[in-house]
């Protein structure tokens, strides 16, 4: 990294920490990726104690990412707490529509406003980044409505840079691929349902511990299709791990097993 790259991604490091500084005590919402870990993280350095990392976990929650939560927590040693919800007893959630994301959020940040109150905390922390700022997400609608304040954004800080940042601090988890709650692999329009939800849970384990590391399996009813990132594919496609998946994934109840030859991408789920 060039030296004046270097000093600038200090002085928003610098930035974040006064930032956080400043507001004295806060909750933080944190899912276990790395920017909500990386802003736990700074909030843990800055004010200890004050700062506190809360997991909401629900149905659609992966297992294996509130593992991951866990640890990486314990590795800031900042103090983490989990707090159970369940968007599938919201109507509006269940049906899927384009605002599924702003009722999830909605609850998410109801909830944390509360335990924001019981922890005497002035501020409730997302982990949304300015590269976030450019896609269409109603989460961020919510967390507005809600009074949320997102650190990441108020120092400029980048998807990047927060990584590079997140490596120097030696967060274990500085490169986890990006992650989002199992309800994004149902396509738009169709119901929420837990057995939907396991089904996918299921399934994506499969192929993590194929030593997949970007993957997501749609759920399209009898048909799951499996989306790798494209460097990943040819590993996908060989006739033995193939084979083994495809069975793998047919135990779990789908009919159809398919690979989508684009790849891994963000919003694959609304092609039906």
């Amino acid at each position: 990294m060039h030296t004046q790259q270097a000093s600038l991604l200090q002085q928003k490091l610098a930035r974040l920490r006064s930032l956080l500084s400043e507001m004295g005590s806060v909750v933080v919402a944190y899912s276990g990726g790395i920017d909500s870990a990386f802003v736990l993280k700074v909030a843990h350095d800055q004010l200890r104690e004050k700062a506190v990392g809360i997991t909401a976990v629900s149905p659609t929650f992966p297992s294996i990412e509130l593992e991951a939560a866990e640890r990486v927590a314990r590795e800031i040693g900042a103090r983490y707490e989990i707090a159970k919800t369940d968007q599938l007893a919201i109507d509006d959630f269940v049906k899927n529509d384009a605002n599924r994301c702003f009722h999830c959020k909605t609850d998410l940040y109801q909830l944390l406003g509360g335990l924001r109150e019981s922890h005497a905390a002035a501020y409730v922390l997302d982990g949304t980044n300015l590269d976030d700022l450019g896609d269409d997400r109603p989460g961020i609608k919510a967390a507005r409505e809600w009074g949320v304040r997102s650190p990441l954004v108020e120092a400029e800080l980048s998807k990047a840079d927060i990584r590079t940042l997140a490596k120097d601090l030696g967060l274990s988890n500085w490169d986890k691929p990006a992650a989002a709650c199992l309800s994004s692999r149902i396509p738009r329009g169709n119901m929420i349902t837990l057995e939907k939800l396991h089904r996918v849970e299921d399934a994506e384990a499969v192929l993590h511990r194929e030593g997949f590391r970007h993957f997501r399996v749609r759920n399209h009813g009898d048909v799951a299709r499996i989306e790798v990132a494209k460097d990943e594919l040819p590993g996908l496609i060989e006739s033995d791990r193939c084979a083994r998946i495809s069975g793998k994934l047919k135990e779990l109840g789908f009919k159809f097993v398919t690979v989508d030859l684009e790849g891994y991408r963000p919003g694959g789920v609304s092609l039906r």
